[in-house]
């Protein structure tokens, strides 16, 4: 049986965690070392309740970051769940960065996490955020010296002294600290509630994604690192997705900035996994999805979770699914289809499916072999017509893109129909067993 490696292990790239109470800025933070918008900030606590996990470039050295939820002790029924979560990545990094708030002063709360800083056995460092004016540093400063540490002040949003907070991680990081790997990125979306977080977690074989029965609990798109079966990969999990129509109708923009950052996901990605609760089955909005993947050429595999229930529920669930899934898609024939219980654990059966796939995106040929292909099929159909003139196909060479992708050179492109286009990537497909994975095909001019 394949087994799977934690991000910990021996070659991994060095971690930051920003850690802190709710609402000291570490969002901020993670946006300005990461020269990002990854992680949404707003003015108000609790907004970041998953471990967001960046790449940060500075003066020749690379690094993770991780923003994380704000560590709190309120009575509510995510404060705990977000803590739980934190503290189990806390073993996977390699120094914290823990944020006060200046205006607030020190808290108690504070001091909880100083106390979880030092537990956890990691290197830290404090920043003292929002000082906005210089004159009161030092005054600022003086509560949080009770700490028997140096302490970093800065005003993030002003970008003022955050080159000194830089300075700090990078004389942390060893020499000969290792660069990620070139990864295949997954990423994991769905509508709300799908079980897409714990899928992620049963992938990982632990909780580092707030999992609960509150539909749009992952509020941004996370990252984590694994290996499976000799492969590296980049698992995203990302926000639910809800019909455009309920997003714009909420309360604030959070939901809908979660959206963004979901179709950027899938924009990023190389191959995405679909969740689905097969109970319910493939809906209109699951379509938009597939049609979204299909037009930005990223492979695709269905993941009908749940399909337990769906067992007690249908005499034949897998023939009811794969209608109600060639139905609703049927503009996307054939999508690879797992089905899986996110609760079961391990996730077997659904990483070969990924591995398969994430094989054939790596598909090369040779400019000879396929060009004894090509003369063979171009023989099979008669040439589109460009006016009066029969279309010439001369050679066809595949580039260095991921999904697999082929340059056909011919006189006149722009007599090449979408049909004979398609007809060109079926009988690709076809000869090289690349069914489930996009295949592009462009039409240049041979000069």
């Amino acid at each position: 049986m394949s087994q799977m490696i934690s991000p910990s292990n021996p070659g991994a790239q060095f971690r930051v965690a920003i850690i802190g109470r709710p609402n000291v800025g570490k969002s901020s933070l993670f946006n300005f070392l990461t020269r990002s918008r990854k992680a949404v900030v707003k003015n108000e606590p609790g907004v970041t309740r998953d471990i967001i996990v960046g790449q940060a470039d500075w003066w020749g050295k690379s690094f993770e970051v991780l923003d994380t939820g704000g560590l709190t002790k309120r009575e509510d029924r995510f404060s705990a769940l977000i803590y739980q979560q934190v503290m189990s990545v806390l073993k996977y990094v390699d120094l914290l960065v823990v944020m006060m708030d200046a205006r607030s002063g020190l808290l108690p709360e504070d001091r909880d996490v100083v106390r979880i800083a030092k537990e956890c056995g990691k290197p830290f460092f404090i920043v003292l955020n929002k000082v906005d004016r210089e004159k009161d540093a030092e005054l600022l400063k003086s509560e949080f010296y009770e700490f028997g540490m140096d302490v970093l002040h800065a005003s993030v949003e002003r970008r003022d002294h955050t080159d000194e907070v830089v300075e700090k991680i990078i004389g942390s990081i060893p020499e000969g600290a290792v660069v990620a790997d070139q990864s295949v990125r997954l990423a994991i979306v769905g509508k709300p509630n799908a079980g897409k977080s714990s899928i992620v977690n049963a992938i990982l074989g632990e909780s580092r994604v707030l999992v609960s029965d509150v539909a749009g609990t992952t509020v941004d798109a996370i990252e984590e690192r694994f290996a499976y079966d000799g492969l590296q990969f980049t698992l995203v999990d990302t926000a639910g997705l809800r019909r455009q129509g309920k997003r714009l109708a909420g309360r604030d923009g959070v939901e809908i900035l979660s959206a963004y950052k979901s179709f950027d996901a899938i924009d990023r990605a190389d191959l995405v996994l679909l969740v689905m609760d097969s109970v319910i089955g493939p809906t209109e909005q699951d379509a938009h999805i597939v049609q979204y993947a299909y037009e930005k050429a990223k492979a695709l595999i269905i993941v009908a979770n749940k399909f337990d229930l769906l067992k007690k529920e249908m005499p034949e669930p897998k023939k009811w699914f794969r209608d109600r899934l060639d139905y609703t898609f049927h503009f996307a024939p054939d999508v690879p289809l797992v089905f899986t219980n996110a609760t079961a654990g391990r996730q077997d059966a659904l990483l070969d499916e990924v591995i398969r796939i994430a094989k054939k995106l790596e598909f090369k040929i040779s400019t000879r072999e396929l060009n004894d292909f090509f003369y063979d099929v171009i023989r099979q159909a008669p040439a589109p017509v460009y006016r009066t003139t029969n279309v010439k196909f001369y050679y066809l060479t595949q580039t260095e893109q991921k999904p697999p992708s082929f340059i056909a050179f011919a006189n006149h492109p722009e007599g090449v129909t979408p049909a004979y286009r398609k007809f060109l990537i079926n009988r690709i497909q076809q000869q090289w067993h690349l069914e489930g994975v996009p295949v592009r095909v462009f039409i240049m001019k041979s000069n």
